[in-house]
């Protein structure tokens, strides 16, 4: 089955920075889009960044461009997202998945606070 671990979160001040990793496994990772999603207290989960099978083609949420990046590593079925100048309203708990399958692990926490 497929299985969803991300890690990396925790309590940063704005501006600050965080790497988030996620391992996957159960399924044929390198075919795959993965994605990267958020939810933030109150509101719904929304997509924050997204990266093609093969790592050449990336997408990104307009509220994160130019300040997240997001990279995979096939051979250690893992994706990553490298999150730059933070934000408060970055504030959220963020969940890898294969875009559009809707399986979630249980996420990790990002707090943005002074």
């Amino acid at each position: 089955q497929v299985q969803l671990v991300e890690s990396g979160g925790g309590l940063v001040q704005p501006g600050g920075s965080l790497r988030l990793s996620c391992a996957a496994s159960g399924f044929t990772f390198s075919t795959v889009v993965m994605s990267w999603y958020r939810q933030a207290p109150g509101k719904e989960r929304e997509l924050v960044a997204s990266i093609g099978s093969i790592g050449s083609i990336t997408n990104y949420a307009d509220s994160v461009k130019g300040r997240f990046t997001i990279s995979r590593e096939n051979a250690k079925n893992a994706v990553f997202l490298q999150m730059n100048s933070l934000k408060p309203e970055d504030t959220a708990v963020y969940y890898c998945s294969p875009r559009g399958w809707a399986k979630w692990g249980q996420g990790t926490q990002v707090t943005v606070s002074s």
